[in-house]
């Protein structure tokens, strides 16, 4: 947690493999700017008789990462064309230069967009999460209003496309 809100975090790279051929399936880099505080879980504390007893352990929450933030450079064991790579960075490079806490919601708002599974959607689809904002920004009282604010965020960084009033399309 530290690290997030330092902007420390490093880079994350996922692999996914077949053991018995020892043969690549999946390869995913998670930027160091793609980091949420949402996709950090703690762990209980280790016992009084571990050798690093005291140390709080914590688990990444893999489904609190966007797909939107995995850059696939392997998937099902065919190696994703390097121009390809590239341009999928470039489109998240834009979260880079926002605020850390900012960036957080901007995240786990588009991870709610991810979770309709809808290509078009309205501020009220997104409302219907609201608990779950609330859950993972208990400091925030205008939930509401911060999902406006991300939304529309979400479209000037080219994630989204503003459709409307309360209407909005998920760009691939």
């Amino acid at each position: 947690m530290r690290a997030i809100r330092a902007d420390r975090t490093p880079n994350l790279i996922l692999l996914h493999y077949e053991k018995p051929q020892w043969a690549i399936r999946n390869l995913f880099l998670v930027p160091h700017f793609a980091f949420a505080e949402s996709a950090i879980e703690e762990r209980k504390p280790l016992g009084d008789t571990a050798k690093r007893h005291g140390h709080v352990l914590c688990n990444i929450v893999l489904k609190n990462i966007p797909d939107d933030a995995k850059i696939p450079l392997i998937t099902n064991g065919l190696i994703s064309l390097p121009a390809k790579v590239r341009e999928h960075f470039k489109r998240l490079k834009p979260l880079k230069e926002i605020k850390v806490k900012q960036r957080g919601w901007m995240l786990d708002v588009l991870n709610v967009v991810r979770l309709l599974d809808k290509k078009e959607f309205t501020n009220q689809d997104i409302y219907a999460f609201e608990s779950r904002l609330k859950e993972l920004h208990p400091d925030n009282h205008f939930i509401r209003d911060k999902i406006r604010q991300q939304l529309q965020d979400l479209a000037k960084a080219g994630f989204l496309v503003h459709a409307g009033r309360n209407d909005y399309r998920l760009l691939n």
